[in-house]
């Protein structure tokens, strides 16, 4: 009987010790699988906000969207325009080339008489019913873009920007 009484207080323990070693197993199996997602979850999150970082950032061309290119400001300038009725009619406009990098910048100084050349001998030859409305002037803007890029070598212009801009 004291056999019995030993194995039955034994299996007993026994069973309580597999219980608890079970119950601790899951417990720690639980935690151990909670930290995965949430990790892989917090990865995945931290993933998707660089990408959408980059792509809110990233233009076309791979430069930042948000950052504009180096600018250099063509002072005012009055320039005579033709009209029809054979009155005089005179333009005053400032000009901002926006470059694509700091080297279009020197190139753009260096070759500055020149793009102002260009600039006047365009505009003198426009009428006042070319440049009152907004197509005419983005048409302008078209056609000065393609002739300071015409002059420069290495870099270009991205944009440019009317500062200033009086038809009268």
């Amino acid at each position: 009987m004291a056999e019995d009484s030993g194995q039955g207080g034994g299996g007993k323990g026994g069973k309580s010790l597999i219980i608890v070693i079970a119950v601790a197993a899951a417990l720690i199996a639980g935690v151990g699988a909670g930290a995965y997602f949430l990790g892989a979850k917090s990865a995945h999150a931290e993933k998707n906000q660089k990408q959408a970082t980059a792509a809110t950032t990233e233009g076309a061309e791979g430069k930042p969207a948000s950052l504009v290119g180096p600018m250099i400001a063509i002072p005012s300038f009055i320039s005579n325009i033709l009209d029809k009725n054979g009155g005089t009619r005179y333009l005053k406009a400032a000009i901002t080339l926006e470059a694509d990098n700091a080297g279009t910048v020197a190139e753009i100084k260096e070759r500055m008489p020149q793009i102002k050349d260009a600039i006047l001998m365009l505009v003198s030859n426009k009428t006042f019913d070319d440049l009152r409305d907004l197509q005419g002037k983005m048409q302008l803007r078209a056609e000065l873009l393609g002739r300071v890029n015409g002059i420069l070598k290495t870099g270009k212009v991205t944009n440019i920007y009317f500062t200033d801009f009086v038809v009268q």
